[in-house]
């Protein structure tokens, strides 16, 4: 009996030290040493990643989409966790898959060779994270997913596409693996890029998530919209339009502006050849900006609608201002001025100078009009400075001296020893269509951020340059080239008034004019009530170097947009002034 009950207390003790011992290690271990512990162990089962939020779309004048970003898939692994497996079929016949089998099934998905998948999943035994393949899309990784590969696992990323190719593809640029490279993908980056957020989950000690264990520890921030002036059906048609001439004369290059005029928004803007921002390594590096914004040429005389402009505005002439206009004319200063073509001595007013496109005659009535003044008008009318819509580094502001020698200030008056970009000379030609007032040339509208706001919206304040009087005389005078002009059965719309001046400009090289040339015409329509203004350009043809290989393409274009937006016909008949006294 007393062995007995010696041995119970034994027992008793040795029960009671036993809990003692646990009880004091389950308090280290839940209470004492609880967060060391459960730090180290999330550690060894949580895993960090990024959540990738999509880049802003660009979009046109309509919500059409001209770039966006679309989802593809990245298969990443935890090499620490890749093993053989057991392999179930829906027979229910078991077999295992070795790594070198998970990896072939998995190349035969990504196109890759088995040997590189197979490195992806070892090369690092200890490591928690390595990507097995990139860019897969949706199809594909449905069809990897089918493969039930137990510790393979999924990242979701944005990738840039252009839906519409190569319209607008000048302007919109594109994103490269060093980020936005070009256009409007670059210039307005700051709307347009997003802000990535991280989010961590648990997984099992077979590496497969476990559900339920995702926790965002930073939102991603979408990009926001960035809403064009552009209507892209109509940059689409005037691209077809200006290839189409352009290859059948054998012009390097071509530009196109269609601007409407009342509040200056760019409606088209299309330069050829143009790039496809899906397929940037198939295009010439000359080609991959915006020629319209970045490359400035010698206008020639549609400059000439602008010196008349200033001339009338200054009270230095009038629409019947007259002229003796031989084909020839010496300056005081010995130089001398030609007309492109030879005829016997004419008696033009200003208005036959610009029908006829006279040289000698523009230079003869506006060398009244003191340099100075001239090169004051040309800053009013945005030469010499960049326009307000922002293209980053892209966008030049030509060539505009301030002081000019005795030639040079005959030759500016039509459009030589003076230099200007696509997007200054639709500027020149919408302030006279909106009774002189210069409007801030727009190709964006704005950003909309994700709550519905609108950001980075463009300037409006106008600037007058010359009165309205002037800017309608000068617009009146120009249908004289429609009506009574060599080109006029190319540029006649039936229906419609067309103010329109033709341009054909020498190219210099290396301070020698060549036999190369820039051919234009640029127009306004409705002349009487203008609302739109559209300028063709075609670069160094090989056939036709006179502004007849522009016209077709110019009454192609305006006649679509006079039909597209519906501008009703004109009432009332022309009445340009006299052309000759």
């Amino acid at each position: 009996m007393r062995s007995s009950r010696r041995r119970l207390v034994l027992a008793i003790v040795v029960c009671f030290a036993v809990v003692a011992v646990f009880t004091v290690r389950l308090v280290d271990i839940q209470v004492v040493r609880a967060d060391e512990l459960n730090k180290d162990s999330l550690s060894k089962r949580a895993i960090a990643v990024t959540s990738y939020a999509p880049r802003g779309d660009i979009v046109d004048a309509n919500g059409v989409i001209l770039a966006t970003s679309v989802n593809r898939y990245w298969i990443i692994v935890a090499p620490r966790n890749v093993d053989s497996f057991t392999h179930v079929d829906k027979n229910k016949v078991k077999s295992t898959i070795t790594v070198m089998d998970a990896a072939n099934e998995i190349a035969s998905v990504t196109k890759q060779d088995p040997a590189v998948v197979f490195q992806a999943l070892t090369k690092d035994p200890n490591s928690n994270y390595s990507v097995v393949s990139k860019g897969l899309d949706a199809e594909a990784l449905r069809e990897v997913r089918a493969l039930k590969i137990p510790w393979v696992g999924f990242e979701t990323h944005s990738k840039r596409t252009y839906p519409n190719g190569s319209v607008a593809g000048n302007l919109v640029g594109f994103v490269g693996t060093d980020g936005p490279q070009a256009g409007l993908e670059a210039a307005d980056d700051k709307c347009l890029s997003s802000t990535n957020g991280s989010l961590t989950y648990e997984q099992g000690a077979d590496g497969v998530q476990i559900p339920g264990s995702s926790i965002t520890t930073k939102a991603a921030k979408p990009g926001g919209t960035l809403k064009t002036t552009i209507d892209s059906d109509l940059q689409w048609f005037s691209a077809q339009a200006v290839a189409e001439q352009a290859m059948a004369i054998g012009a390097k290059s071509a530009t196109v502006s269609v601007t409407r005029i009342k509040d200056a928004h760019l409606m088209a803007l299309v330069d050829w050849p143009a790039v496809d921002p899906n397929d940037v390594n198939g295009t010439p590096v000359a080609n991959l900006g915006a020629l319209s914004f970045s490359t400035p040429y010698e206008p020639g005389s549609t400059f000439k609608a602008m010196t008349a402009a200033m001339l009338i505005d200054s009270g230095t002439a009038n629409p019947l201002t007259q002229a003796t206009v031989p084909a020839r004319w010496t300056t005081p200063e010995g130089g001398f001025i030609r007309d492109a073509t030879g005829h016997p001595t004419e008696r033009l007013t200003l208005t036959g100078v610009l029908q006829q496109s006279s040289n000698v005659g523009i230079s003869m009535i506006g060398s009244r009009l003191a340099p100075s003044i001239r090169y004051d008008y040309m800053r009013k009318f945005g030469l010499g400075e960049k326009t307000a819509i922002d293209m980053g580094g892209e966008q030049s502001a030509g060539i505009l001296a301030k002081k000019w020698d005795d030639q040079t200030k005959y030759n500016v008056m039509y459009g030589q020893g003076v230099s200007a970009t696509a997007v200054q000379m639709a500027s020149i030609y919408q302030t006279l269509g909106n009774g002189g007032v210069r409007l801030p040339l727009t190709l964006v509208e704005g950003c909309q951020q994700a709550d519905g706001t609108m950001t980075d919206l463009p300037p409006t304040a106008g600037v007058r340059v010359v009165s309205d009087q002037a800017a309608k005389t000068v617009v009146n005078m120009l249908e004289s080239v429609v009506t009574g002009g060599e080109l006029s059965k190319s540029l006649k719309i039936p229906g419609y008034r067309i103010a329109a001046k033709s341009g054909t400009a020498e190219v210099a090289v290396n301070g020698r004019y060549t036999g190369d040339r820039v051919v234009s015409v640029a127009g306004i329509a409705p002349a009487e009530d203008p609302q739109y203004s559209v300028i063709v350009t075609f670069t160094k043809p090989d056939i036709m170097k006179s502004s007849a290989a522009a016209a077709p393409t110019f009454h192609k274009i305006m006649s679509e947009v006079l039909t597209k937006y519906r501008v009703p016909p004109s009432t009332t008949p022309s009445t340009s002034p006299a052309t000759t006294w």
